[in-house]
């Protein structure tokens, strides 16, 4: 591992934030931006960092401060906000205490603080506070860990840097873990950093730079040692499985189904790798993923070991699963209640299901409440991978016993990490939209979003469709729906993408226009291919994620006032629509024992892209009307906007007991009202 300090590129960092922070912070946040950039070093807000430094209080003085990373941060985007400012002095009086219970400790962190809005502080402030060094930082190195994960780990950990560390025996994080750490410098101060056994990996310096470097160079040993001891032959490249992601589309709605229970929702992610596939093909495989956590605070993420799904020569996938799982909530429910029984307090336990499932001949598949969740649980179990292909190579991979990794699942700070917020509507849903763009579609998008679901939208517009996926993180093609195989092929990806789906928005449409007796066949086809055929294709395709899911669903449409109320010269776009209400039904009356819900949204002059301007232009004066008050004749006199059938598109999508119906949202329409 090579260092990526730039001289130039720290001066700019001083010079960034010169009207808000001091050098010394600026340059902390460049150093904890170059580790928190790594992977191999730390993943998803794991690892902290701090400065000790001087600032201005409320009332002018100036301040002997620990700058330290706050949660909910992430080292590589992290910003001076970031890392709360907590009065050192006062900290190092803590020191003195016998004991702090956590919620005390947390306590006493906070009212340290010289900002009450500021994050909380890292559960291990208290470390970096009692030792004395100006810059201390702190990963989970994947190379570290290999070493430290070992049997013999403290006595390798001495043969390979001498004096240099202190070598900490592992203890949970907190107060204790504090006095430890500071007790071990105390025993040998020309240490360059400590060793955290089964935990990871500290350095400090007086200096940014010094205490970065410090901390490559000590991975950098343990990299070069995991390269000269290797003493296993590597594993033979496994046979190329047939379309591996094929397999994982058509099993991923079967497993995401029973992974719930029919009581929780996840997302699922699929990694593929070939250093994956390598660790999957393993003949030990059975017996080296059920070690642990390659760190404890892993736990929270991908749970103390994954479930080992193998379905090479089963006749039947769903009831190997099924099976399978129930062993592991079997097996996890048996493991709280032992550790449990050690425990004054009352356990609540979580659930049981798995988040991480190596299936030989498919891939690595993380589960997650999310999709951000799942992503983040695919990262740690691949970087746990290279930690025991690296241990294994040239020694034993080797974890805490279940006693502490219980400990850490079930720590209230850890817990904290996961966030504790109300759960959305749609949370958890994974949904499908088309003509995602613009218009409707692109506010159903927003709406959805906020409610919590994963989305995967599509449509022609490139350049609009990936700004708005950007915006809401959301997964996303260029597809024209009048394409039957391009489209079914475009939920196949959905389902790649997030392991299954639980509802489509089907906007997509065209409004040609015509007299209907000189509307030409292919122009007249056209049209209903886009305005009904397309929802169609949606439709069934969904449907057969749906039933193999076994969770229900629903299937959103947009119709539109001219399926009851056509226009002069609108039959090409009246036609299909009047035909997808009956399609609308029609599903609603074939899968409603499926639990599927089938609704439509009826909308009327909404400023969208269907028509062009000049078309509004000379709607609005036949009759007799300007454009503005065009849009606002109705009942109500009220112009309706795109986000008022977003509102009614989401309360479709979240109302259990409602199926075959179609809700109007035109201020009012008598004509186009259903009948």
């Amino acid at each position: 591992m090579q260092s990526r300090w730039s001289d130039a590129e720290a001066q700019s960092y001083v010079e960034r934030y010169a009207s808000s922070c001091p050098p010394d912070l600026a340059l902390r946040v460049y150093t904890s931006r170059l580790i928190g950039s790594d992977p191999s070093l730390v993943l998803h807000g794991g690892g902290n960092t701090s400065v000790k430094t001087v600032l201005r209080d409320d009332t002018g003085k100036e301040v002997e401060v620990l700058c330290v990373k706050g949660s909910g941060w992430d080292l590589g985007d992290i910003e001076p906000e970031g890392l709360p400012a907590l009065r050192q002095g006062s900290l190092l009086e803590l020191r003195a205490l016998p004991t702090l219970s956590d919620e005390a400790m947390v306590n006493a962190q906070r009212i340290r603080m010289l900002q009450a809005s500021a994050p909380n502080p890292s559960v291990e402030t208290l470390l970096h506070a009692f030792l004395p060094h100006k810059f201390i930082d702190h990963s989970h190195a994947d190379a570290i860990l290999a070493i430290v994960d070992q049997p013999d780990g403290e006595a390798l950990c001495r043969r390979l840097y001498g004096e240099r560390f202190a070598i900490v025996p592992y203890i949970m994080p907190g107060f204790a873990l504090a006095k430890l750490a500071a007790e071990s410098f105390e025993k040998n101060p020309h240490v360059e950093g400590l060793l955290l056994l089964k935990h990871g990996l500290f350095t400090f310096g007086e200096s940014a730079r010094q205490s970065y470097e410090r901390h490559i160079a000590a991975v950098s040993v343990a990299e070069a040692y995991a390269k000269k001891k290797s003493v296993h032959e590597p594993e033979p490249e496994p046979e190329p499985e047939p379309e591996p992601g094929a397999r994982f589309t058509s099993l991923a709605p079967v497993l995401r189904g029973l992974l719930g229970d029919h009581k929780r929702r996840y997302s699922l992610s699929l990694r593929t790798s070939p250093q994956i596939q390598r660790f999957l093909a393993r003949a030990d495989l059975d017996s080296v993923s059920q070690v642990g956590c390659a760190t404890p605070d892993h736990v929270i993420r991908t749970k103390r070991y994954p479930l080992v799904l193998r379905l090479e020569s089963t006749p039947d996938p769903r009831e190997t699963i099924r099976g399978l799982l129930n062993t592991y909530r079997e097996q996890y429910v048996a493991y709280v209640t032992r550790q449990s029984a050690r425990k004054t307090e009352r356990i609540v336990p979580l659930d049981p299901d798995p988040r991480i499932i190596l299936a030989p001949g498919i891939g690595l598949i993380a589960a997650g409440p999310s999709a951000s969740a799942s992503a983040i649980a695919a990262d740690i179990y691949e970087h746990t991978i290279s930690v025991i292909e690296s241990a294994q190579s040239f020694g034993r991979y080797e974890t805490l016993p279940e006693s502490d990794i219980f400990d850490m699942e079930y720590w209230s700070l850890e817990q904290k990490k996961l966030g504790a917020a109300k759960a959305r509507a749609l949370e958890g849903r994974i949904v499908y939209i088309t003509g995602a763009a613009h218009g409707i579609g692109a506010a159903c998008a927003r709406r959805f979003a906020n409610a919590g679901a994963a989305l995967y939208l599509v449509d022609r517009d490139a350049p609009r469709l990936t700004e708005l996926a950007q915006q809401l993180r959301a997964a996303h093609e260029v597809l024209d729906v009048s394409d039957e195989r391009a489209l079914r092929n475009s939920v196949a990806r959905c389902v790649a993408r997030y392991g299954g789906l639980d509802g489509v928005v089907s906007n997509a449409g065209i409004a040609p226009q015509a007299n209907i007796a000189a509307c030409d066949t292919e122009a007249l086809e056209h049209s209903f291919r886009i305005n009904l055929f397309a929802h169609q294709w949606l439709a069934a395709s969904a449907v057969d994620v749906m039933r193999d899911q076994g969770m229900g669903g629903f299937l959103l449409f947009n119709a539109s006032k001219a399926a009851w109320n056509p226009g002069p010269e609108f039959g090409p776009y009246a036609l299909p629509k009047a035909a997808l209400v009956a399609l609308m039904k029609q599903y609603a009356l074939e899968y409603g024992s499926l639990g599927i819900r089938c609704n439509a949204v009826n909308a009327d002059r909404i400023r969208t892209h269907l028509l062009d301007e000049a078309d509004i232009a000379a709607r609005a004066r036949s009759r007799g009307l300007a454009t503005d008050d065009y849009y606002r004749a109705n009942l109500l006199g009220k112009e309706v906007s795109a986000d008022d059938v977003a509102d009614a598109f989401l309360y479709l999508a979240t109302a259990p007991s409602t199926t075959g119906s179609v809700l109007t949202v035109d201020g009012g329409n008598i004509a186009a009202s259903p009948r």
